[in-house]
């Protein structure tokens, strides 16, 4: 199987140059790249921005979280539809429409008026960044090949995880520095201007691709699994927050039911010869299938640990947004260095370096809650310095390695859904981690105290760091 052009369904145009005008050259790796960073870093650079934006807009923690969440669950619940779209009308379309939109719901979070219109904002800003961010990695699966791409899914990888860190970061240093007198809002208007230079390098350099047999949307697939990811999402981000009434409970448990049934319709439509939302023939592949298993364990721990260092730092420590978001750059920096040294890592050991990572970053947890443990109420830049440094190491050998494991066997025809179901699993996840781990830390610093609430925390997140190294041997030793 493999991608056409929009303009031929026969053969890839060839440019006067004679390259493959479908190939994604060096600024449009890098184009889309971008497009994968924002949302990732708009989903973690609210963090830090959390206490000055509920002290502006008189936010109550409640619909502070839907903030939050808003934006996560709407973002998981449609990636699987914009990757079927973009195979369906073409990937750099949809690519186009939603970094714009993106750049316009971004623009309505700065210039929120009150708390629930930000709230509608970032819900709309989550659908925007569901239609971009299948996109990417589609493009790379059908635009690039061999050791291209194999470079490509890499920094991919590498984007992904490093945007985590850089958001809560940046989220810091723009709501610190209150430019313009903005405050918070800066966190949301400085998407605007990236944007617009990202708009303008994809138009003139990410190749149009689309899936040769393009197949409908699946209307009863798609609502089935936003039951599913809505009822299970919903009431774990706002549960504790509202007080867990019962409306709550009753979705918890709608939640199985609601995914049992999208499994039985899309098997169905499968054996019916229609085109389900996710074919369960991708999940015969080993690779995807094993990959996933681990992706979800690893975003979990991966966003509960950074929304409870960042609330921890600030609230329990005394830290300022700057201090908090600048205790992270150490794991930023070994992130990046580990990341450049990956793809040599996966030549040589292959996925066994994926082990190796669950290794370094049970390691660099532990002496995070050392430090922790020694040094509160003020746990110094120093003290913390080694264990973020170890831990961001850790993190850089599993995530890109694991990406690139789900992607390799995917036909380029079904590159959009696949990318759609890989970037789902790891944004529920994401959002899972902050209403999993998060709520259990918020319930027990009242009575505990923050200090022995973070390090119950991390102790939950060590069991899953344990849990992807145990499943990462299940992975093939060779990576493609």
């Amino acid at each position: 199987m493999t991608d056409t052009l929009t303009t031929t369904p026969s053969a890839a145009p060839r440019s006067a140059h004679g390259a493959d005008s479908r190939a994604l050259g060096p600024l449009g790796l890098l184009t889309v790249l971008l497009g994968a960073a924002l949302p990732l870093i708009d989903f973690f650079i609210v963090n830090v921005a959390l206490p000055s934006l509920a002290a502006d807009l008189s936010a109550s923690e409640s619909v502070l979280e839907l903030v939050v969440a808003g934006y996560g669950v709407a973002y998981a619940v449609l990636l699987v539809l914009g990757g079927r779209l973009g195979d369906l009308f073409g990937r750099r379309r949809l690519f186009l429409a939603g970094m714009a939109a993106f750049g316009l719901t971004s623009l309505a979070c700065g210039l929120a008026p009150g708390a629930w219109w930000l709230v509608a904002a970032r819900v709309a800003q989550g659908a925007a960044a569901a239609a971009m961010v299948p996109q990417v990695l589609a493009t790379i699966q059908a635009a690039t090949e061999g050791p291209r791409r194999a470079r490509a899914m890499s920094l991919y990888g590498a984007t992904a995880g490093l945007s985590m860190v850089a958001g809560q970061i940046l989220g810091g240093v723009l709501v610190a520095a209150d430019i313009a007198g903005v405050g918070w809002r800066s966190v949301f208007l400085v998407n605007v201007p990236v944007v617009a230079v990202g708009l303008a390098l994809a138009v003139r350099s990410v190749p149009e691709t689309r899936s040769r047999r393009p197949e409908p949307v699946d209307g009863p697939g798609t609502a089935l699994l936003a039951v599913t990811l809505l009822t299970l999402l919903a009431p774990l981000t706002e549960g504790r927050a509202a007080g867990w009434p019962l409306w709550t409970w009753l979705s918890l448990a709608a939640s199985p039911l609601a995914a049992a049934a999208f499994v039985a319709v899309e098997r169905r439509a499968d054996r019916l010869g229609l085109t389900p939302l996710v074919p369960p023939s991708l999940f015969a592949l080993t690779t995807l299938r094993r990959g996933l298993m681990i992706m979800a364990p690893l975003a979990i721990g991966f966003s509960g640990f950074m929304f409870v260092l960042a609330v921890a730092l600030q609230e329990g420590a005394g830290l300022g947004p700057v201090r908090a978001g600048l205790s992270l750059a150490p794991m930023a920096v070994a992130f990046f260095a580990a990341s450049l040294a990956g793809p040599r890592l996966v030549a040589r050991f292959g996925a066994r370096v994926v082990t190796a990572g669950a290794v370094a970053q049970f390691a660099g947890v532990g002496l995070i809650m050392a430090a922790v443990w020694q040094g509160w109420p003020e746990p110094g830049f120093l003290a913390l310095l080694p264990g973020t440094a170890v831990a961001g190491a850790g993190q850089a050998l599993q995530l890109p390695v694991v990406m690139r494991i789900v992607m390799s066997e995917v036909p380029p025809d079904r590159a959009g859904v696949g990318s759609g179901v890989m970037v789902t699993t790891q944004q529920a996840s994401l959002a899972l981690g902050v209403a999993t781990l998060g709520t259990l830390f918020l319930s027990l610093a009242p009575g505990w105290g923050m200090r022995d609430a973070m390090l119950v925390t991390l102790a939950v997140q060590l069991a899953a760091i344990v849990l992807t190294g145990l499943l990462s041997l299940r992975l093939p030793r060779g990576v493609r």
